[in-house]
Protein backbone atom coordinates (compact mmCIF):
# COMPACT_ATOMS: atom_id res chain seq x y z
CA UNK A 1 0.00 0.00 0.00
CA UNK A 2 1.20 3.14 -0.96
CA UNK A 3 0.86 6.48 1.35
CA UNK A 4 0.59 9.90 0.28
CA UNK A 5 4.43 11.78 1.24
CA UNK A 6 2.18 14.56 2.64
CA UNK A 7 0.04 11.88 4.72
CA UNK A 8 3.21 10.77 6.66
CA UNK A 9 3.47 14.17 8.48
CA UNK A 10 0.05 13.92 9.68
CA UNK A 11 -1.77 13.14 13.08
CA UNK A 12 -5.62 13.04 13.37
CA UNK A 13 -5.38 15.00 10.39
CA UNK A 14 -2.89 17.82 11.78
CA UNK A 15 0.47 18.22 10.22
CA UNK A 16 2.69 17.34 13.03
CA UNK A 17 5.95 19.16 11.35
CA UNK A 18 4.36 22.68 11.75
CA UNK A 19 4.81 21.74 15.76
CA UNK A 20 8.08 22.29 15.86
CA UNK A 21 7.71 25.72 14.23
CA UNK A 22 4.93 26.84 16.51
CA UNK A 23 7.10 25.89 19.22
CA UNK A 24 10.10 27.71 18.18
CA UNK A 25 7.71 30.63 17.46
CA UNK A 26 6.68 30.15 21.37
CA UNK A 27 10.02 30.53 22.45
CA UNK A 28 10.99 33.33 20.19
CA UNK A 29 8.01 35.22 21.29
CA UNK A 30 8.76 34.39 24.72
CA UNK A 31 12.45 35.60 24.95
CA UNK A 32 12.30 38.79 21.66
CA UNK A 33 8.48 39.84 21.70
CA UNK A 34 8.28 43.58 23.54
CA UNK A 35 5.55 42.28 25.72
CA UNK A 36 7.04 39.24 27.11
CA UNK A 37 7.93 38.74 30.59
CA UNK A 38 11.45 38.65 29.99
CA UNK A 39 11.88 41.46 27.46
CA UNK A 40 10.33 43.55 30.21
CA UNK A 41 12.28 42.34 33.03
CA UNK A 42 15.38 42.46 31.28
CA UNK A 43 15.63 44.71 28.38
CA UNK A 44 17.26 48.21 28.78
CA UNK A 45 15.78 51.49 28.98
CA UNK A 46 16.16 53.60 25.57
CA UNK A 47 16.06 57.30 25.18
CA UNK A 48 13.78 58.10 22.20
CA UNK A 49 14.59 61.43 20.49
CA UNK A 50 11.73 62.98 18.52
CA UNK A 51 12.80 66.45 17.48
CA UNK A 52 13.80 68.26 20.57
CA UNK A 53 11.64 66.33 22.87
CA UNK A 54 13.05 62.61 24.87
CA UNK A 55 11.00 59.99 26.00
CA UNK A 56 12.51 56.73 27.91
CA UNK A 57 11.31 53.85 26.58
CA UNK A 58 11.05 49.95 28.04
CA UNK A 59 10.16 47.05 25.90
CA UNK A 60 8.58 48.80 24.06
CA UNK A 61 6.37 51.08 26.51
CA UNK A 62 6.78 54.45 28.19
CA UNK A 63 8.45 54.75 31.20
CA UNK A 64 8.94 57.31 34.16
CA UNK A 65 12.91 58.51 34.17
CA UNK A 66 15.49 55.90 34.93
CA UNK A 67 19.10 55.55 33.55
CA UNK A 68 19.87 54.47 30.25
CA UNK A 69 22.58 53.53 27.84
CA UNK A 70 20.99 53.32 24.55
CA UNK A 71 19.48 55.71 22.02
CA UNK A 72 16.96 55.87 19.24
CA UNK A 73 16.03 58.34 16.89
CA UNK A 74 12.19 58.42 16.25
CA UNK A 75 11.40 58.94 12.01
CA UNK A 76 9.61 61.20 10.69
CA UNK A 77 6.18 59.75 9.28
CA UNK A 78 6.69 61.03 5.74
CA UNK A 79 9.77 58.55 5.46
CA UNK A 80 7.88 55.47 7.13
CA UNK A 81 6.13 53.30 4.73
CA UNK A 82 3.33 51.14 6.88
CA UNK A 83 0.91 48.01 6.18
CA UNK A 84 -1.70 46.48 8.64
CA UNK A 85 -1.46 42.67 8.13
CA UNK A 86 -3.34 39.77 9.19
CA UNK A 87 -2.57 36.04 9.23
CA UNK A 88 -4.35 33.24 10.45
CA UNK A 89 -2.67 31.93 13.75
CA UNK A 90 -1.12 29.08 12.29
CA UNK A 91 1.51 31.33 10.22
CA UNK A 92 3.05 32.09 13.47
CA UNK A 93 5.44 29.62 13.17
CA UNK A 94 6.63 31.03 9.52
CA UNK A 95 5.81 35.05 10.31
CA UNK A 96 9.54 35.76 9.04
CA UNK A 97 8.48 34.17 6.01
CA UNK A 98 5.59 35.40 5.33
CA UNK A 99 6.47 38.87 5.77
CA UNK A 100 9.48 38.69 3.61
CA UNK A 101 7.23 38.12 1.24
CA UNK A 102 5.25 41.25 1.97
CA UNK A 103 8.08 43.11 2.04
CA UNK A 104 9.73 41.94 -1.59
CA UNK A 105 5.86 42.59 -3.12
CA UNK A 106 5.20 45.86 -1.47
CA UNK A 107 8.89 47.90 -1.00
CA UNK A 108 9.20 50.74 -3.74
CA UNK A 109 13.26 50.78 -2.82
CA UNK A 110 15.93 48.12 -3.85
CA UNK A 111 16.67 45.04 -1.69
CA UNK A 112 20.19 46.61 -1.03
CA UNK A 113 18.25 49.75 0.21
CA UNK A 114 15.81 47.93 2.09
CA UNK A 115 14.84 48.52 5.92
CA UNK A 116 11.88 47.43 7.53
CA UNK A 117 10.57 46.06 11.07
CA UNK A 118 7.60 44.77 12.55
CA UNK A 119 5.52 44.85 15.37
CA UNK A 120 2.57 42.01 16.71
CA UNK A 121 0.06 44.39 17.73
CA UNK A 122 -3.03 42.13 18.52
CA UNK A 123 -3.88 38.46 18.32
CA UNK A 124 -6.92 36.92 18.92
CA UNK A 125 -8.14 33.49 18.53
CA UNK A 126 -7.62 32.54 14.96
CA UNK A 127 -6.04 35.66 13.42
CA UNK A 128 -2.50 37.53 14.07
CA UNK A 129 -2.23 41.66 13.79
CA UNK A 130 1.07 42.85 12.23
CA UNK A 131 2.02 46.25 11.63
CA UNK A 132 5.41 46.18 8.75
CA UNK A 133 7.28 49.52 8.22
CA UNK A 134 9.51 50.00 5.22
CA UNK A 135 11.95 52.79 4.92
CA UNK A 136 14.73 53.72 2.42
CA UNK A 137 17.79 52.86 4.29
CA UNK A 138 20.04 55.51 2.10
CA UNK A 139 17.31 58.14 3.27
CA UNK A 140 17.33 57.01 6.98
CA UNK A 141 20.98 57.94 6.68
CA UNK A 142 21.11 61.12 5.02
CA UNK A 143 18.41 62.14 7.61
CA UNK A 144 20.32 61.29 10.38
CA UNK A 145 23.43 62.94 9.25
CA UNK A 146 21.29 66.33 8.29
CA UNK A 147 19.46 66.37 12.06
CA UNK A 148 22.43 64.63 14.47
CA UNK A 149 25.15 64.67 12.57
CA UNK A 150 25.45 60.51 12.55
CA UNK A 151 27.17 59.02 9.56
CA UNK A 152 27.56 55.22 11.28
CA UNK A 153 24.08 53.31 11.00
CA UNK A 154 25.14 51.25 14.21
CA UNK A 155 25.48 54.79 16.14
CA UNK A 156 22.24 55.22 16.98
CA UNK A 157 18.45 52.66 16.97
CA UNK A 158 15.93 53.47 14.34
CA UNK A 159 12.65 53.60 15.25
CA UNK A 160 8.85 54.38 13.49
CA UNK A 161 5.63 55.14 15.21
CA UNK A 162 2.48 53.65 13.68
CA UNK A 163 -1.06 55.11 15.50
CA UNK A 164 1.19 55.04 18.88
CA UNK A 165 3.10 51.59 18.49
CA UNK A 166 6.77 51.82 18.54
CA UNK A 167 8.29 49.77 16.15
CA UNK A 168 12.06 49.28 16.05
CA UNK A 169 14.08 49.40 12.08
CA UNK A 170 16.57 46.09 11.79
CA UNK A 171 19.77 46.94 10.58
CA UNK A 172 20.77 50.02 12.70
CA UNK A 173 22.06 50.26 16.55
CA UNK A 174 19.05 47.57 17.71
CA UNK A 175 21.59 45.08 17.65
CA UNK A 176 24.10 46.06 20.47
CA UNK A 177 21.02 46.50 22.98
CA UNK A 178 20.21 42.88 21.56
CA UNK A 179 23.53 41.05 22.47
CA UNK A 180 23.08 42.76 25.68
CA UNK A 181 19.85 41.80 26.47
CA UNK A 182 21.09 37.78 25.30
CA UNK A 183 23.91 37.91 27.53
CA UNK A 184 22.03 39.08 30.44
CA UNK A 185 19.49 36.20 29.60
CA UNK A 186 22.50 33.55 29.36
CA UNK A 187 23.59 34.87 32.74
CA UNK A 188 20.36 34.88 34.45
CA UNK A 189 19.76 31.42 32.88
CA UNK A 190 23.04 30.57 34.53
CA UNK A 191 22.13 31.80 37.91
CA UNK A 192 19.28 30.03 37.59
CA UNK A 193 21.02 26.50 36.53
CA UNK A 194 23.33 27.13 39.23
CA UNK A 195 20.75 27.69 41.79
CA UNK A 196 18.56 24.81 40.71
CA UNK A 197 21.62 22.32 40.64
CA UNK A 198 22.67 23.69 43.77
CA UNK A 199 19.02 22.53 45.37
CA UNK A 200 19.22 19.45 43.59
CA UNK A 201 23.10 18.98 44.76
CA UNK A 202 21.47 20.00 48.46
CA UNK A 203 18.06 17.73 47.91
CA UNK A 204 20.85 14.47 47.23
CA UNK A 205 22.94 15.31 49.77
CA UNK A 206 19.69 15.50 52.32
CA UNK A 207 18.80 12.34 50.94
CA UNK A 208 22.17 10.88 51.12
CA UNK A 209 22.20 11.82 54.91
CA UNK A 210 19.13 10.64 55.50
CA UNK A 211 20.00 7.09 54.22
CA UNK A 212 22.87 6.95 55.81
CA UNK A 213 21.19 8.03 58.88
CA UNK A 214 18.91 5.38 58.37
CA UNK A 215 21.19 2.43 57.56
CA UNK A 216 22.80 3.19 60.60
CA UNK A 217 19.42 3.05 62.66
CA UNK A 218 18.60 -0.15 60.84
CA UNK A 219 22.06 -1.28 62.32
CA UNK A 220 21.17 -0.13 65.44
CA UNK A 221 18.18 -1.56 65.16
CA UNK A 222 19.62 -5.39 64.31
CA UNK A 223 22.71 -4.76 67.11
CA UNK A 224 20.18 -3.92 69.59
CA UNK A 225 17.80 -7.42 68.68
CA UNK A 226 20.89 -9.53 68.74
CA UNK A 227 21.75 -8.03 72.19
CA UNK A 228 18.29 -8.66 73.21
CA UNK A 229 17.96 -12.18 72.30
CA UNK A 230 20.91 -13.23 73.72
CA UNK A 231 19.24 -13.02 76.91
CA UNK A 232 15.81 -14.01 75.99
CA UNK A 233 17.80 -17.02 75.01
CA UNK A 234 19.27 -17.10 78.13
CA UNK A 235 15.79 -17.09 80.44
CA UNK A 236 14.31 -19.22 77.69
CA UNK A 237 16.87 -21.79 78.81
CA UNK A 238 16.70 -20.99 82.09
CA UNK A 239 12.60 -21.50 82.33
CA UNK A 240 13.22 -24.60 80.17
CA UNK A 241 15.80 -26.13 83.17
CA UNK A 242 13.30 -24.76 85.69
CA UNK A 243 10.40 -26.78 84.07
CA UNK A 244 12.39 -29.57 83.87
CA UNK A 245 13.11 -29.62 87.75
CA UNK A 246 9.72 -29.44 88.28
CA UNK A 247 8.64 -32.00 86.09
CA UNK A 248 11.69 -34.27 87.95
CA UNK A 249 10.59 -32.72 91.32
CA UNK A 250 7.22 -33.33 90.18
CA UNK A 251 7.66 -36.82 89.43
CA UNK A 252 10.11 -37.56 92.96
CA UNK A 253 7.25 -36.60 94.47
CA UNK A 254 4.81 -38.79 92.76
CA UNK A 255 7.22 -41.84 92.80
CA UNK A 256 8.98 -41.50 96.50
CA UNK A 257 12.34 -43.43 96.54
CA UNK A 258 11.63 -47.03 98.11
CA UNK A 259 15.08 -47.01 99.64
CA UNK A 260 14.72 -43.98 101.54
CA UNK A 261 10.93 -45.56 102.84
CA UNK A 262 12.99 -48.98 103.86
CA UNK A 263 15.37 -47.13 105.86
CA UNK A 264 12.89 -45.01 107.39
CA UNK A 265 10.96 -48.32 108.50
CA UNK A 266 14.44 -49.84 110.05
CA UNK A 267 15.19 -46.61 111.53
CA UNK A 268 11.69 -46.28 113.36
CA UNK A 269 11.06 -49.99 114.08
CA UNK A 270 14.55 -50.58 114.88
CA UNK A 271 14.21 -54.63 116.59
CA UNK A 272 10.71 -54.32 117.95
CA UNK A 273 9.83 -56.06 114.43
CA UNK A 274 10.74 -57.38 111.26
CA UNK A 275 9.49 -57.35 107.71
CA UNK A 276 8.83 -60.04 105.94
CA UNK A 277 7.38 -58.13 102.67
CA UNK A 278 7.74 -54.61 101.31
CA UNK A 279 6.37 -53.19 98.02
CA UNK A 280 5.72 -49.62 97.01
CA UNK A 281 3.52 -48.29 94.44
CA UNK A 282 3.72 -44.28 94.22
CA UNK A 283 2.70 -43.31 97.98
CA UNK A 284 1.15 -46.42 98.99
CA UNK A 285 3.53 -48.90 101.05
CA UNK A 286 2.21 -52.31 101.58
CA UNK A 287 3.99 -54.33 104.82
CA UNK A 288 4.11 -57.85 105.97
CA UNK A 289 5.78 -58.42 109.12
CA UNK A 290 6.26 -59.91 112.72
CA UNK A 291 7.05 -58.31 115.98
CA UNK A 292 6.44 -59.38 119.29
CA UNK A 293 3.73 -56.79 120.04
CA UNK A 294 1.99 -56.26 116.62
CA UNK A 295 -0.42 -53.21 117.63
CA UNK A 296 2.69 -51.33 118.85
CA UNK A 297 4.31 -51.49 115.54
CA UNK A 298 1.58 -49.82 113.84
CA UNK A 299 1.20 -47.23 117.20
CA UNK A 300 5.00 -46.57 116.23
CA UNK A 301 4.16 -46.32 112.49
CA UNK A 302 0.90 -44.33 113.08
CA UNK A 303 2.91 -41.33 114.84
CA UNK A 304 5.01 -41.14 112.16
CA UNK A 305 4.14 -37.50 110.81
CA UNK A 306 4.97 -38.32 106.69
CA UNK A 307 2.65 -41.25 106.91
CA UNK A 308 -1.28 -39.96 106.37
CA UNK A 309 -2.57 -42.69 107.05
CA UNK A 310 -1.58 -46.07 108.52
CA UNK A 311 -4.14 -49.22 108.37
CA UNK A 312 -3.99 -53.15 108.55
CA UNK A 313 -6.24 -54.54 106.18
CA UNK A 314 -5.86 -57.62 108.18
CA UNK A 315 -6.45 -58.99 111.75
CA UNK A 316 -3.11 -59.09 113.34
CA UNK A 317 -2.15 -63.58 113.54
CA UNK A 318 -0.38 -64.97 116.31
CA UNK A 319 2.35 -67.38 115.21
CA UNK A 320 1.94 -70.69 116.63
CA UNK A 321 4.77 -71.46 119.31
CA UNK A 322 7.37 -68.72 118.44
CA UNK A 323 5.98 -65.60 120.72
CA UNK A 324 5.84 -63.62 117.63
CA UNK A 325 2.47 -61.97 115.80
CA UNK A 326 1.98 -61.62 112.05
CA UNK A 327 0.74 -58.16 110.78
CA UNK A 328 -0.25 -56.80 107.48
CA UNK A 329 0.01 -53.07 106.91
CA UNK A 330 -0.82 -50.09 104.37
CA UNK A 331 0.80 -46.95 104.80
CA UNK A 332 0.14 -43.52 102.93
CA UNK A 333 3.21 -41.45 102.56
CA UNK A 334 2.33 -37.41 102.65
CA UNK A 335 2.14 -35.26 99.77
CA UNK A 336 5.58 -33.66 99.13
CA UNK A 337 7.48 -35.86 101.30
CA UNK A 338 9.97 -37.27 98.80
CA UNK A 339 13.80 -37.84 99.76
Amino acid sequence: MKVDKGQQWELFGYDVRRLGKQWLAAWRGFIWLPESPLRQRFDEVVCLHHDADVTLYQAGEPVTSAPYDCEALLLPDEMVLSRFLSFPLAVEGDLDAALALELSANSPFTADDTASGWRIIDRDGSQLRVVLVIVSRSAVMAWMGAQYDLHDPGAREVWADVDGSKVVVRGFGESRRELRYRRRLLRSMVVVALGAGLLLLMAAVAAGTKRAELAQLEALAASTQREAAAPSRMRARVALASETVGAAQALIAAHPNPHYEIARLTRLLSDAAHVLQFSMKGREIRLRGRAEDAAAVMQILTGESDYVEVTAPAAIIKVANSGLEQFSLNLTLAEGEAP
